[in-house]
């Protein structure tokens, strides 16, 4: 539970992060894809690495990040309170603390899909050229992470670590 609550939680406050990271990224005047992103701790913000973007393409991508801004729901923090009032409370209530993991968690999913949709229409401003080596850029990202994966837990069959991605290699 305890790993719930705290993926709940980081998640909550990474996409929060993400969403003003990539706006920033987008949005600065010396927009290098491999060098800002690459400062950034987000699994995501590395999706442009390596991306040579036009001035019109990241024009438009600043736009789609603040349209994004503007739509998106912020964070509840309220929710975020009453969970670390759930965690630090005398008694631990097991129920309580999952309803509202469940909560932040659909909250989350609602964030992550409406960000998701801002990252498919950035893709589709590439051109194929650009589409092909962010595929190949996460192809590699994914090999380096079931390496790492695999390293952390080599009790582990080797085709868990896969299992999501194969159907795209």
């Amino acid at each position: 539970m305890r790993k719930v609550t705290t993926a709940v939680m980081a998640s909550t406050l990474a996409l929060g992060a993400l969403a003003s990271q990539a706006a920033e990224v987008v949005n600065g005047d010396n927009w290098h894809p491999a060098e800002a992103l690459s400062q950034r701790n987000s699994v995501q913000s590395h999706m442009f690495d390596g991306i040579n973007l036009t001035e019109q393409q990241r024009q438009q991508m600043r736009d789609l990040m603040q349209q994004a801004r503007h739509e998106q729901p912020p964070v509840n923090v309220s929710e975020m309170d009453t969970m670390h009032r759930l965690v630090t409370a005398e008694n631990f209530d097991e129920n309580a603390v999952r309803a509202q993991a469940e909560k932040m968690a659909q909250e989350q999913v609602v964030r992550q899909v409406e960000m998701a949709k801002v990252r498919n229409q950035m893709f589709r401003l590439l051109t194929p050229e650009q589409q092909a080596v962010l595929n190949e850029k996460h192809k590699q990202r994914m090999r380096q992470l079931r390496e790492v994966a695999q390293v952390q837990r080599p009790d582990t069959p080797p085709d868990i670590f896969s299992s999501s991605t194969r159907s795209n290699q």
